[in-house]
């Protein structure tokens, strides 16, 4: 087996109460973390990185993601929560071909890789035909990352006949399809979950039946959150007591939850992920965290849409922390007239959201998310002598306060280098870049000319 040495860099596993560990090395052999510590010996053979003036810790966890939106970037950075779900779902999402979504997410996964990202949660819900789902798929296998492809539904607009989406449950038969098939095995590189309605944007018996279809197979199911005012006002209360609300349950968003259906989801295990940008735009209410954290609960965070932030979640944690820090001081101050001493949210804890917490929500825990023997060689190089990263006190508060992905300069998934000394190492992204280009300019002049949204972008 091939075994690759990281020699001497400054080792953050991200472990229980775990230390920098200066100096050190960590040996990969195969696809697993094999050894860390000083001086460790290698085959004749073995690839050695020299990690000197390196940071080396786990790959990020994106934990939501709208891949297939790539190709339209920057297109939604002004847009209100109203644009975005006329124009994109009513609009530009019935003009992609499945060749658009392959390019979108083999260029948006090879992005991620990129920035330090290894393992990002696909919230795929532009997939009409069997066709676009298996495009999905084809890109994210093509670009080399971990990925959780969550299958959703489309949400066009009815046609003359046709039942809203909210009354449409997630397709058994394509589910069957998948999960009996290429992503039948939960320890491949790309694992399978479901992205469904919810009870906001589906009717009670559609949340149940679509709860009981991801059980059924064993999935990870995943549901967004985003406003008050639900069609099913009693789905989590009724799917707690169908037995269908457990760990594998993850709310996105979440900012509107009730009291009473936030207690039923922590009581039961659910887990949730905080989208702090897109959240903020689109005034889905104060940040979810801050009621997670005063209850002791864990949750991971994402980049959320493509088309309107860079999905770089070095950014990313450093923005969620920000805010919740500012929101945090704020109620404490308010209650206690003096600005809070020390500080009510660290870097460790928020550099956990992107790491375990988003391995913890997948299922993917036990393989990812921390530097431990016998681990996933999902592992991350940053380089601390860097112009903006040198003289640093602090590697942990160096990495969230001043690291971007310029300053990445390793990226290795599953023991597989896909970027190495600041670059990545394969050739055709050019080529790929152009593809991205002429689909995204495609998508939107069809949809000006076609569409009945298009007023919306």
């Amino acid at each position: 087996m091939t075994q690759t040495l990281f020699r001497n860099g400054t080792i953050l596993t991200f472990t229980k109460n775990s230390v920098p560990l200066r100096g050190q090395d960590i040996l990969i052999v195969g696809d697993r973390i094999a050894a860390i510590g000083a001086n460790l010996d290698v085959s004749d053979d073995a690839i050695i990185i020299d990690a000197t003036a390196m940071y080396i810790m786990p790959g990020l966890v994106n934990s939501h993601i709208h891949t297939w939106q790539t190709g339209l970037r920057g297109l939604a950075t002004d847009w209100t929560g109203t644009n975005y779900f006329r124009a994109m779902h009513a609009g530009l999402a019935n003009f992609f071909s499945p060749d658009d979504i392959l390019i979108a997410n083999q260029l948006g996964a090879i992005n991620q890789i990129n920035n330090g990202v290894t393992t990002m949660v696909d919230w795929h819900h532009n997939n009409p035909t069997p066709e676009h789902s298996d495009a999905a798929i084809d890109g994210l296998e093509d670009a080399g990352i971990r990925a959780v492809f969550l299958h959703g539904s489309a949400k066009p607009d009815p046609k003359p006949g046709q039942a809203h989406f909210s009354e449409v449950p997630m397709s058994r038969s394509e589910v069957a399809r998948l999960r009996s098939g290429r992503l039948a095995d939960d320890d491949g590189l790309i694992t399978m979950g479901l992205a469904i309605l919810g009870p906001q944007m589906s009717k009670e018996h559609i949340f149940l039946q679509d709860l009981r279809l991801a059980k059924e197979h064993d999935l990870v199911v995943s549901l967004h959150h985003s406003a008050a005012q639900m069609l099913a006002p009693h789905g989590y209360q009724s799917a707690a007591d169908a037995g269908l609300i457990d760990a594998r349950l993850n709310i996105v968003h979440g900012n509107e939850l009730t009291d009473a259906d936030l207690s039923v989801l922590i009581d039961h295990g659910a887990n949730f992920t905080v989208t702090a940008e897109i959240e903020m735009q689109i005034c889905y209410g104060d940040l979810l965290c801050g009621r997670l954290l005063a209850r002791g609960v864990p949750f991971s965070i994402g980049t959320d849409i493509e088309s309107a932030y860079a999905p770089d979640m070095l950014a990313c944690t450093r923005f969620t922390l920000q805010a919740q820090r500012h929101v945090t001081s704020m109620h404490m101050k308010a209650e206690t007239g003096e600005r809070p001493h020390p500080i009510p949210i660290t870097v460790k804890e928020a550099m956990g959201w992107a790491t375990e917490h988003g391995a913890r929500a997948m299922r993917l825990d036990q393989r990812i998310g921390s530097l431990e023997v016998g681990k996933q060689a999902d592992i991350i190089a940053i380089r601390a002598n860097d112009l903006n990263l040198s003289g640093g006190f602090d590697p942990m508060n160096m990495i969230l306060g001043f690291a971007n992905p310029g300053n990445v300069d390793t990226v290795m998934v599953a023991g597989r280098v896909h970027k190495s000394g600041g670059n990545m190492v394969r050739t055709d992204i050019p080529a790929l870049q152009e593809q991205l280009t002429q689909s995204g300019l495609r998508i939107f002049e069809e949809f000006r000319k076609k569409s009945a949204t298009a007023e919306f972008a």
